[in-house]
Parts: C-alpha cells; sequence; structure tokens
C-alpha cells in the first residue's frame, strides 16, 4: 500500500496565494496546521531554498505548498500512479510552466528523407538501459530546454549503439546555435529540428567543451575541434502510430518523443501516468523526452530531465499503448548517425 501522509487528509490546508498589483499574499495568512509548517520546513532544509531568511517569501512559499498538497492527495485518491512532494511543491503551476516548450504546430523534420522502419516482429519488452547504452539523467533546470536533453538524449544513446561508448553531449550549444532551425532555446524547441541541426552544422560538441548553463546565450560558440557527433539523417514516426513507434525503440534504439504536461505529473513518483486531462495534437506537446523502452502493451519506459530526484531516478512510466496517452506518439524522431571524420579522435573524458 503507498503511503499518504496524514495531513493530507485534512481538506482545510489550501490557501489562496494569489498576486495583486505585483504584491502577493495570502488569503489565511501563516495560518497553516503545525503539521503543515513542520512539513515546509523539512522541505525547505532539504531542496535548500534560497527564501529561507525571507519572512514574507516564506509565508506565501508555505500557502503554495499547502495548496499543492491538497493536489497531491487528490491526484493519490484518483489515480493508479502516486503523487509525492519534490522540489516543485512550492511552486505555481505557472511559474512550473516555465520548464515547459511552447507548442509547435509543425513536429516533423521539415528536411528529412522518408525512411521506412523495420516491420518484424518487435520485442514483447525492451528497455535500452539493460543493453548499458543510455546516458546518465541530466537535470534542465529553470530553462525550457527539454528538447535540447531529448536531443541529446537520443544522439547520445545512438552513439553508444554504434561505437560503444557513452558521450556526453551539448545541450547549451543547442540553445545557443540552432535558432535557424526553428528553435527557441529556452523558450523551446524541437528534438527533429535539431537533429536537422546537428546534421547540417556538421557536428555536436562534448558537454565538457560546451557547458550547460540553463539560460540563453548571446551568441554560438560552438568548437568544430570538440564536436563528437555527427547526423547524416532524420527519422520522423508517423503521426500518432504507435505501433511504428513501438517498432522503433523496440528494434533500433532509443526515440525522441514529446507529450503534453498537466499539472498532476510534475508530482510524479511512480506507476504508470495516465491522464484524462492532457490533449494529443502536434500544437498542445509541450515537453520533450526520451523513450528507451516499454512493457508489452502497459507501458512506456521515458527518460526524463528534471535530475534524478524526480520521478523513479528520473524516469517514468507512461500508458497504456495504444492510446496515443498525452500525445507521446506524436512527434517522434531519431537520428541517423553519420561516420566521424577520418582525422578526428573523440576524447571521452
Amino acid at each position: 500500500m503507498r503511503p499518504v501522509p496524514a495531513l493530507l487528509l485534512i481538506g482545510t490546508l489550501a490557501v489562496a496565494a494569489h498576486a495583486a498589483h505585483g504584491a502577493r499574499s495570502l488569503a489565511v495568512g501563516t495560518a497553516h496546521p503545525a503539521a503543515v509548517k513542520e512539513m515546509f520546513l523539512d522541505f525547505v532544509q532539504r531542496y535548500d531554498k534560497e527564501y529561507v531568511n525571507d519572512e514574507v517569501e516564506m509565508a506565501y512559499r508555505m500557502g503554495v505548498f499547502a495548496e499543492n498538497l491538497v493536489a497531491i492527495e487528490e491526484s493519490n485518491a484518483m489515480n493508479t500512479f502516486y503523487s509525492e512532494v519534490n522540489e516543485f511543491a512550492d511552486e505555481t503551476w505557472d511559474e512550473f510552466s516555465a520548464r515547459l516548450s511552447h507548442p509547435q504546430a509543425d513536429c516533423s523534420a521539415t528536411l528529412s528523407e522518408e525512411h521506412e522502419l523495420l516491420h518484424h516482429h518487435h520485442p514483447e519488452s525492451q528497455d535500452w538501459r539493460e543493453k548499458g547504452v543510455v546516458s546518465p539523467v541530466k537535470n534542465q533546470g529553470n530553462c525550457g530546454s527539454c528538447w535540447t536533453f531529448s536531443t541529446t538524449g537520443a544522439l547520445e544513446a545512438a552513439y553508444a549503439l554504434e561505437f560503444g561508448s557513452i558521450l556526453s553531449l551539448s545541450e547549451q550549444q543547442l540553445i545557443d546555435c540552432a535558432q535557424a532551425f526553428d528553435n527557441h532555446g529556452c523558450s523551446g524547441g524541437l528534438p527533429s529540428h535539431a537533429f536537422e541541426y546537428v546534421r547540417y552544422n556538421g557536428g555536436l560538441d562534448l558537454e565538457v567543451a560546451y557547458p550547460y548553463k540553463a539560460k540563453n546565450g548571446t551568441e554560438c560558440h560552438y568548437r568544430p575541434d570538440a564536436a563528437a557527433v555527427f547526423v547524416k539523417d532524420v527519422v520522423n514516426i508517423t503521426e500518432g502510430d504507435e505501433k511504428m513507434l513501438k517498432d522503433a525503440v523496440g528494434n533500433i534504439k532509443p526515440v525522441s518523443v514529446a507529450f503534453e504536461v498537466v499539472s498532476d505529473f510534475r508530482f510524479y513518483k511512480n506507476g504508470t501516468y495516465t491522464s484524462s486531462e492532457c490533449r494529443k495534437g502536434p500544437s498542445t506537446v509541450n515537453h520533450a523526452v526520451l523513450a528507451v523502452g516499454y512493457h508489452k502493451d502497459h507501458y512506456w519506459i521515458i527518460k526524463n530531465s528534471w535530475g534524478k530526484d524526480w520521478g523513479m531516478d528520473g524516469y517514468f512510466r507512461m500508458g497504456p499503448i495504444g492510446e496515443n496517452m498525452c500525445g507521446v506518439a506524436t512527434c517522434s524522431s531519431f537520428p541517423v548517425l553519420d561516420e566521424p571524420p577520418k582525422e578526428k579522435k573523440v576524447q571521452t573524458s
């Protein structure tokens, strides 16, 4: 049985936190039950919140925290997946949404050639992590750069499959340099378009050479001598075709996918995520991730970019397969790698 903190059973914990002419206030002041205060103080200490010495901000954040506790309780009462307090529990939905991409109407790679995926039987289940080709989970921070992490995750896995070693590639290069391919830095972008950028740019740098800043840069600092991965082509999976997506993930490699995040997803901890609120169209998906496997027709296994403490060590399950849950099969693609130039020897450390 999943544990549910007793304080969540108190339906009166919610407080109205709102902004008025730039000044935020609490409708119930600081009149929170002792259990909420204690849990909030533990939360502040655990996540090393910078406002710990700001009395006004502490009071406001406690109100938001209390509202989110009620939302978590309600989600656990209604859903089969389990939610819990995490580092986002003191943020409003609007604040949290800054991490999400702005939806784009066209989520396919515009310059990609047509490809026929393998149509033989795929494995009943697949998990590329077990084959040692999935790179460690990263954290995008407060920048809406999920698309860059989906891109590098797919490229890192493709490189490991083809060349036998794990690289860490530069998300910051994509933020700073890929705008000409309809990407927008911390305001969002598309992995399929990012693969195109890498293809026509002539490579993507290692992260050690072009480290992540979690913010938009003022200019591109691409170093051709530090480029480690090269793209020959981009494969788009037919919009909404989970059979084709399953063929690709089962037989070929991890695949970049996108879906619509709605408010209850941010507190996900474990189980198979499902939602009746999220939508499935290409103009509503707002978060790019990496599908690294699946279990039968029950769920996808997906790598997120919110750090290892979120979800199941940075991963989540979404299903059932066959319903295109939240649009997970709406905007999916993967890269085909090119051989590095003969004179280039990649340094992995």
